[in-house]
């Protein structure tokens, strides 16, 4: 069956270039009414304009699909309100909603200044966060969305030069855990995505056969599927290249100490056993890792 959006109504920020507009473009060839946020800033979040946005606009509505443009930066609480306000006088509701906005203040962490740090994390995050809480009522009562988050290889497991946005990038996929569970009731879905592609970010860490090999557009087809109406919730999707996998964190069984003459040095001698990964696997939820411990507490 093929995945369409008639219909449905997606938000997509930091589209006016990149994984954006390729995730853009093809929810309108798909039937989606798109919202085109960009704030048309540098890679570092400096200067703006909506010129972007509208360009991306323009190439909707010549592939015959319905478009409009924002320019506010999703760091700006009355700008988020009104690209959502915008959103709905203009198609009365909105399904879709992919967090894409991010910027680039890279450096290692005893050369990095407060302010990209907090920069980074105000984009990325609370972005994110700002963006996704000005809809979520609207999804809410419509018992209908989809949400994703941009995250990245360096928040899951690090990257040199990159404190700030692999903290924030792994802060999305927290963000998104908790999310996962309180949207299931009313029929809210929320996923993650972790790209490998030749954009603006990376045109300058990557030789231009590799950029040809990571396409934006060889990114977006796992996007469709996850906000898509049968999208799962929860997953951080890793996708480059045409390539696809999950990626999950884990958690080896582990080893009661007991309480009595309980030491440090007991810890030590244990860590092999306690570090072991055989039998390990991913918990849905905070309260199953509580479960396990009391298992292992109870001598289960």
């Amino acid at each position: 069956m093929p995945i369409r959006f008639d219909g449905k109504v997606a938000i997509v920020t930091g589209a006016g270039g990149g994984l954006g507009r390729a995730h853009a473009l093809e929810l309108a060839r798909r039937g989606a009414k798109v919202v085109i946020n960009d704030l048309g800033g540098s890679v570092d979040g400096s200067g703006g304009s909506s010129d972007a946005a509208n360009k991306v606009v323009e190439e909707i509505k010549a592939l015959g699909g319905q478009a409009i443009a924002n320019g506010t930066s999703v760091t700006d609480d009355t700008g988020v309100a009104g690209l959502v306000k915008q959103t709905l006088d203009a198609f009365g509701r909105i399904d879709i909603l992919i967090n894409n906005a991010g910027v680039l203040r890279d450096k290692s962490f005893s050369k990095m200044e407060i302010k990209d740090f907090e920069f980074v994390l105000d984009v990325h995050l609370l972005g994110s966060v700002k963006v996704t809480k000005a809809c979520w009522e609207t999804m809410k009562a419509q018992q209908y969305g989809r949400i994703l988050m941009t995250s990245s290889s360096s928040g899951l497991y690090g990257n040199f030069g990159q404190t700030n946005y692999g903290a924030a990038k792994l802060g999305l996929v927290g963000f998104m855990n908790t999310l996962k569970l309180e949207g299931q009731k009313d029929n809210i879905r929320v996923n993650s995505l972790a790209p490998v592609a030749g954009t603006r970010m990376t045109e300058n860490l990557m030789p231009p056969q590799v950029l040809e090999a990571l396409k934006p557009e060889y990114v977006t087809p796992g996007v469709i599927y996850l906000v898509g109406e049968d999208a799962p919730t929860g997953v951080t999707l890793a996708a480059g290249g045409g390539a696809f996998a999950i990626a999950q964190i884990f958690e080896s069984h582990g080893v009661f100490l007991g309480h009595d003459g309980l030491t440090a040095e007991k810890v030590a001698d244990a860590w092999l056993k306690i570090a072991d990964m055989t039998g390990s696997k991913p918990y849905f939820m905070g309260g199953e890792q509580t479960g396990k411990f009391f298992e292992l507490i109870s001598g289960k």
